[in-house]
């Protein structure tokens, strides 16, 4: 375990159909946990210093349509650390979410989210980034007493963005024996469908 010091500061508005908030924060940490991606593991770094913004806000735009979005942004370095080698990876420098969800009926509810996510250094000397990705997901759903049948979408436009991206050394056949340093990524899964049924109780 290590130190770690943060500061919170925000607004909320209200409204009997909208909401927001707004926030600003500062966080240190006497060591950073890295991911390591050749090792699958995380490893303790340099001490870092996380400051940003965060927005969220909600409106019941009529009895059956409810639209919501949430904004982040974030400066991420490590402290201590030379200006041109200070970049935490895989800090992602800001997210985006919107929602909007539909009551049908008394019994049946749908919504529809998409979530981007703005590029991150993969390392210290930023001279490796990952690209922007963007996912929509749907959901619908029939609640009957303690009963609730769902089915959900993901990834409904079957986006082949990358959901995680890392920067390490690696080797294909006729490469250098000490491997060569490149970007490697997992794509988001394939458009899919869950079904879910559930009995609360």
């Amino acid at each position: 375990l290590v130190q770690a010091e943060g500061i919170e500061a925000g607004l909320r508005y209200e409204r009997p159909r909208f909401s927001a908030t707004a926030s600003v924060f500062a966080l240190d940490l006497d060591s950073e946990l890295v991911y390591v991606g050749d090792a699958g593991a995380t490893e303790p770094s340099d001490a870092s210093r996380r400051t940003g913004i965060e927005l969220t806000a909600t409106w019941a735009a009529t009895d059956w349509l409810t639209l919501d979005a949430a904004a982040a942004a974030t400066r991420a370095r490590f402290r201590g650390v030379a200006a041109g080698q200070n970049r935490i990876p895989l800090a992602t420098e800001y997210v985006v979410t919107g929602g909007a969800t539909v009551r049908f009926a008394e019994d049946w509810i749908g919504s529809l989210t998409v979530r981007h996510l703005g590029p991150a250094p993969l390392i210290e000397d930023n001279s490796a980034r990952s690209d922007t990705s963007t996912v929509v997901n749907g959901r619908l759903a029939w609640r009957h007493g303690r009963f609730t049948l769902a089915a959900e979408a993901l990834n409904v436009f079957d986006s082949d963005d990358a959901d995680i991206t890392y920067f390490y050394a690696s080797r294909l056949p006729g490469e250098p024996d000490e491997g060569v340093d490149d970007i490697h990524f997992h794509p988001i899964p394939p458009r899919s469908l869950r079904l879910q049924a559930r009995l609360s109780f």
